[in-house]
């Protein structure tokens, strides 16, 4: 008795651990996620606490709910690259709606869903009925739809209504709203999935289109739907999205259709169709949101962040796609063939682990735990303006002794919120932001506030919440200069055009404002064209080159940063410094090279690294407890090339 008792449980214990090492065997996502949660735990003290696993769960939100809304697409043998865009539209109609018309806020948000379903419609009717592939209609959908929010937006954040904000609150002072979005989001897509119809619908589709039509099934009309569920899911993300934001970005969530996709894939999906499930989706957005979370805490290089996530994000694919052969291939009996190969399948994963951790731990900064610990938050490090104020910060980090970590929000307002809270999680002594959006960053800054954090703001400054210090050039001011220097430089006659920066940031509206302003007092110069072409110089090449073909007898540009300035030259070729004086903005080193060869007039210097080095004194000093001014400006000065060999920067 006794003993047929001591074989039941072991029979039992068996069976249990047998099952646990199916559930990881059959779940490389699954096993993957625990591999990073045991190796960041491992590597930061601060990864595995309550504040910050929420953090994580609030961070995987948006990415989750997209997803979702995604699976049904690529277990359908189809793609969505329209989501990001989709998601920013949906929540634009709903702020311009019920901010700017005075729509209730329960309509303005059935408008908002609404939206987000029929751009899904669309999107299905061109490819079940036009005939168009998925990715050529959903490409074409993302710049729609993207172009749409800025059109209705008019390319500036619009204040979200107090009460969808609250989304992107809490509940009980603790569980995160946005997490609870996801859950229930979830919880709808896997009975979508494995309860319903066109669930059913969905995976023979993808299994094989051909057999599903000679079946009886209706695809077109199925079609519909399932980029119908798409765009659904895609405007509650976008809701959930603003209301972290308190306002709607109508730059918000560019390049989340790409996450979205690869948490669908890393969660076991198939790109081929047939194959794909809820669960394995919210695995796939949670490891992005831990290893973006995970690299914050352990103050990796902004730059490796990207290769580390590229390469887990291939390894956790790799892993999945060994698993599922070495499941699938047929073996003769006793043989141990599959065992074998789960074996090797296991001792890859622990080859990767060790590579993993070692890696991570080579990349982590660490640093005594007595030394000042700060943050920095830039809005972008693709651009040489903000990599001098790393630059500048980084040396007077040095100077003082201060450990600091920077991170590249990527001109992303949400995942600077991203960034920010990891910071007030990490309990770090104080957070220095360069915001993406000022209205975007007064949550996270509130919340810093909260934690006694003192915050210094650099560069741009924080609407709606209060920072310690601003650190700042005045962008209107330099804008007011800029267009003297035009108008001064053409006396007071001339066509000109405008390249203005990037849609929707606090930079582009002021420098505007103050191209505007300085353009008043000379009314003898008329602006032809004015276009976006957002801090880039590609761009500013593009867009200049196609401004000559209207306007070829142009005689000046204004450019809202030296970036866009120096394209604008490439395009001019020889005219420029010559028939057409071009004037920048920022003082960067190739700006002043330009100055100094002559191809660029003039360029209003902001001398970022002096930004940088104020920006972490001043917040060392706000750590100390000591007295700080509120706003230190930095001054503006126009660089020709008369004082531009005595303009140090």
């Amino acid at each position: 008795m006794a003993t047929d008792t001591l074989k039941s449980n072991a029979g039992a214990g068996g069976a249990t651990t047998g099952g646990l090492r199916r559930l990881l065997l059959d779940n490389g996502a699954l096993t993957a996620l625990i591999v990073l949660v045991i190796a960041l735990s491992a590597l930061s003290g601060d990864f595995l606490t309550t504040d910050n696993l929420l953090n994580v769960g609030v961070q995987a939100a948006v990415t989750a709910v997209l997803a979702f809304g995604v699976t049904f697409v690529i277990v359908s043998a189809g793609i969505d690259l329209s989501v990001g865009s989709v998601a920013a539209l949906s929540a634009t109609v709903l702020a311009w709606s019920a901010t700017s018309h005075g729509v209730p806020v329960v309509l303005a948000v059935v408008l908002s869903v609404v939206t987000g379903i029929v751009a899904g419609l669309v999107n299905g009717f061109l490819i079940a009925y036009g005939k168009l592939p998925p990715f050529i209609a959903t490409l074409a959908m993302l710049s729609v739809a993207r172009g749409l929010a800025l059109v209705i937006s008019e390319g500036s954040p619009i204040p979200f209504p107090d009460s969808v904000s609250h989304l992107g609150d809490t509940l009980g002072g603790w569980l995160p709203v946005p997490v609870l979005v996801m859950i229930v989001m979830g919880l709808i897509a896997a009975f979508v999935l494995g309860r319903t119809y066109i669930g059913r619908s969905m995976y023979a589709i993808g299994g094989n289109e051909e057999a599903a039509r000679l079946s009886g099934l209706r695809v077109k009309r199925q079609k519909l739907a399932i980029y119908a569920f798409s765009g659904l899911f895609a405007a509650v993300a976008g809701i959930v999205l603003a209301s972290r934001l308190s306002s709607a970005q109508p730059q918000a969530a560019d390049g989340y259709e790409l996450d979205a996709i690869a948490a669908v894939v890393i969660g076991g999906a198939s790109l081929a169709g047939g194959t794909g499930k809820a669960s394995g989706t919210l695995i796939g957005a949670l490891i992005l949101a831990v290893l973006r979370n995970g690299l914050n805490l352990l103050n990796v290089s902004a730059f490796w962040q990207q290769v580390v996530i590229g390469v887990v994000i291939a390894l956790a694919v790799l892993l999945d796609t060994l698993r599922r052969k070495a499941g699938a291939t047929p073996v003769a009996a006793g043989t141990g063939g599959n065992k074998g190969k789960q074996a090797g399948t296991y001792a890859l994963a622990a080859v990767v682990t060790v590579a993993l951790v070692g890696a991570t731990s080579f990349l982590h900064n660490g640093s005594n735990s007595t030394t000042p610990k700060m943050g920095l938050s830039l809005s972008t490090l693709n651009n040489p303006f903000f990599v001098q104020i790393r630059a500048g910060a980084q040396a007077e980090a040095k100077k003082l002794g201060v450990d600091l970590t920077v991170t590249d929000a990527q001109n992303d307002a949400s995942q600077q919120a991203n960034q920010l809270q990891n910071f007030t999680s990490s309990n770090l002594g104080a957070i220095i932001v360069n915001p993406v959006d000022s209205d975007a960053a007064s949550n996270s800054v509130k919340a810093a506030d909260k934690a006694k954090i003192p915050v210094v703001a650099v560069d741009r400054g924080v609407n709606k919440a209060a920072v310690d210090a601003l650190v700042a050039s005045d962008n209107v001011k330099g804008g007011e200069l800029a267009a003297r220097t035009i108008g001064e430089k053409l006396g007071g006659q001339g066509r000109i055009v405008i390249l203005q920066g990037q849609a929707g940031t606090s930079a582009a509206r002021e420098r505007a404002a103050g191209f505007a302003a300085g353009l008043k007092a000379y009314p003898g110069i008329k602006v032809v064209a004015q276009q976006p072409a957002d801090f880039d110089r590609t761009k500013g090449l593009d867009v200049m080159s196609n401004l000559l073909q209207a306007h070829p007898d142009v005689q000046g540009v204004i450019a809202a940063n030296d970036e866009m300035a120096l394209g604008a030259i490439k395009a001019l070729g020889s005219k420029a410094g010559k028939s057409v004086q071009v004037v920048g903005f920022d003082g960067t080193p190739d700006g002043l090279k330009a100055v100094e060869g002559g191809s660029l007039y003039a360029s209003v210097a902001q001398q970022p690294t002096q930004l940088g080095r104020i920006a972490v004194d001043n917040a060392l000093r706000a750590l100390q407890g000591k007295k700080i001014e509120e706003t230190v400006k930095v001054p503006v000065k126009v660089v020709t090339k008369q004082n531009v060999a005595g303009f140090s920067g």
